[in-house]
């Protein structure tokens, strides 16, 4: 019974995790159309606000919750202002464009930080059950992750500000001829979704350590679970980090991590020629 207890916590950790570093890329692509390879240096960038901001002696919590995802917005924000402004609606060129802005990304917090592991301690200990341990700070992860994706739920569907940005991303025509500013919705947006994986690298900064290419580790697996998923934020995207946690963490258990992970890439292959529109063009049709 403990090793059932233990490994379904680990399921719901992984599931978690992969929902924490995809819901950014989820509003960015699912909602705007952007293929941001850049993902997961917003997600380095977060992390070493946190890491840095720690050392320089402010408090732990405040630096991956408050922080991480500040530094990662507004760092969004430039790049929105800058260089993605003149691209939407330009798949092609978003991937370049980003490809080449994750490289420079990572080339400049080389040059400044150096190529060495940056980290802060794992806070909080270890739950034991029976003779198996789990890391508390994995339920603060798991905490996170479902009252982000509560205030994402609320916000897209009941507030104005988030219809007003579900209406800009199908139709920025109508919006402009009502009063609105499609432009300044459009850079919000992606400084929101540049934020949340900012949020995910802070988190997950105590549990990876931190080195200027730690974003190459997330940003494939975000990509496939935000495809997998579709156009709905929440459902989509949940569904299929649900489905990737529950097969990489089982296949990791009777095999290897590395076996784990080729099964969720080899599980992704299977979904997306089964479900070429994702989980929300064939469920969720309609749905946030």
């Amino acid at each position: 019974m403990d090793l059932v207890l233990i490994l379904t916590l680990q399921g719901v950790v992984a599931i978690a995790t992969i929902l924490l570093f995809s819901i950014g890329l989820a509003i960015i692509f699912g909602m705007m159309r952007v293929i941001n390879l850049a993902h997961g240096e917003f997600m380095m960038i977060g992390a070493y606000g946190a890491v840095k901001s720690h050392e320089a002696g402010l408090n732990l919590w405040v630096a991956m919750l408050v922080v991480a995802p500040l530094v990662a917005a507004l760092f969004g924000l430039v790049v929105e202002r800058v260089l993605i402004r003149h691209l939407y609606g330009r798949l092609i060129d978003t991937l370049l464009a980003t490809w080449g802005l994750s490289l420079f990304t990572v080339g400049v917090v080389t040059m400044i930080f150096g190529n060495t592991t940056s980290g802060v301690p794992t806070p909080l200990g270890t739950l034991r059950i029976g003779d198996y341990g789990l890391g508390q700070y994995n339920l603060v992860i798991v905490g996170v992750t479902l009252l982000v994706l509560a205030l994402v739920a609320l916000v897209l569907k009941r507030t104005s500000a988030g219809v007003l940005a579900r209406a800009t991303m199908q139709n920025p025509e109508m919006i402009a001829a009502l009063g609105y500013n499609p432009r300044r919705i459009y850079a919000a947006t992606f400084a929101i979704g540049s934020g949340l994986a900012g949020l995910a690298g802070g988190l997950l900064a105590p549990l990876t350590g931190v080195i200027p290419a730690m974003g190459v580790a997330f940003v494939a697996k975000a990509f496939i679970t935000v495809i997998s998923g579709g156009a709905a934020v929440i459902l989509g995207t949940g569904t299929a980090a649900a489905i990737y946690g529950v097969i990489s963490q089982s296949v990791t258990y009777v095999s290897t991590s590395v076996i784990g992970e080729a099964s969720l890439f080899l599980a992704a292959i299977i979904l997306l020629r089964l479900l070429p529109n994702g989980f929300a063009g064939r469920f969720f049709k309609g749905g946030v």
